[in-house]
């Protein structure tokens, strides 16, 4: 990982590294994963958390040491989704693409915090620390965004939001080239030998590829 890190600096690649430290998705439909999280805080003697899995430090840890010259900053996303909760006020799991484009889930609330890179720790320990402090405010976050008794704080972050809209003009038109690139290709034979051979190989290519750079 370290070596991956040190080409794209080498490359003086403009980038953004994506980190989920907690390792895999919360998923309320799974409670072992969650049972096996708030094990883990304890024996650790961490603080256990209800809403976000407990956060896992090496990769966060090798990503930060390598690139601390690199990067000028973290930041730390929270994302909460509407209508994701039972009558009981049980949460459900996050909605697919398919049931966010359906409207089930008629809005995504995302909650970002920019925190400079001299202000995180350097020492694994300390940064251990820190990063789950850092799961402590998600948590809090979410309790509030899915268990206010206020209703009017309910599926809310606090503070002033932003919405950000999606302009037709913006999708509408790809959405019409692509689909008339695509019907024009299947109306013919020709056409629908090279969009199979281009799925077929461009895959295998592009898999090829990537173990190669990989």
């Amino acid at each position: 990982m370290k070596n991956k890190l040190r080409s794209q600096m080498k490359a003086e690649t403009p980038m953004y590294l994506v980190i989920f430290p907690e390792g895999t998705r919360y998923n309320p439909d799974i409670p072992k994963v969650i049972a096996d999280s708030q094990a883990f805080s304890m024996k650790e003697g961490l603080p256990v958390l209800k809403h976000v899995l407990t956060p896992r430090i090496k990769a966060t840890h090798v990503a930060i040491e390598t690139m601390q010259d690199y990067l000028d900053a973290v930041y730390d996303v929270t994302v909460a989704y509407e209508n994701t909760t039972t009558q009981t006020g049980q949460r459900k799991e996050a909605p697919s693409m398919t049931e966010f484009l359906c409207k089930e889930c008629p809005r995504i609330h995302i909650n970002v915090e920019r925190i400079d890179i001299k202000d995180i720790p350097k020492e694994q320990s300390f940064m251990r620390r820190w990063l789950h402090e850092r799961f402590e405010v998600k948590d809090r976050l979410l309790t509030e965004f899915y268990e206010a008794t206020e209703p009017e704080n309910l599926n809310k972050f606090p503070g002033e939001g932003h919405v950000a809209k999606l302009s037709l003009k913006k999708t509408v038109p790809p959405l019409f080239i692509l689909a008339g690139v695509t019907a024009g290709m299947l109306c013919t034979e020709t056409g629908r030998k090279v969009y199979m051979n281009t799925w077929i190989y461009g895959t295998l290519i592009g898999c090829l590829w990537v173990s190669i750079k990989a």
